[in-house]
């Protein structure tokens, strides 16, 4: 998967970084490259599946997909 990132400098010094194709990731770092590592696990914490959100009954199906 290939996210697009915006990377803004921060007006204290570092970098803060955002997924725009997902509301509410967000992260910062020193450098370009500790914020861009620290977005990387961000992504992968948002996109991580809760599984107390699947709503499950006789007629539910869950199913994986790759995106």
């Amino acid at each position: 998967m290939r996210l697009r990132v915006v990377l803004e400098p921060s007006d204290e010094g570092g970098y803060t970084v955002y997924v725009p194709a997902l509301p509410g990731c967000l992260s910062e770092g020193d450098t370009e490259e500790e914020a861009l590592a620290n977005i990387q696990e961000a992504i992968s914490v948002y996109l991580e599946p809760v599984e107390d959100d699947l709503i499950e009954g006789d007629r539910v199906k869950v199913q994986e997909i790759e995106v």
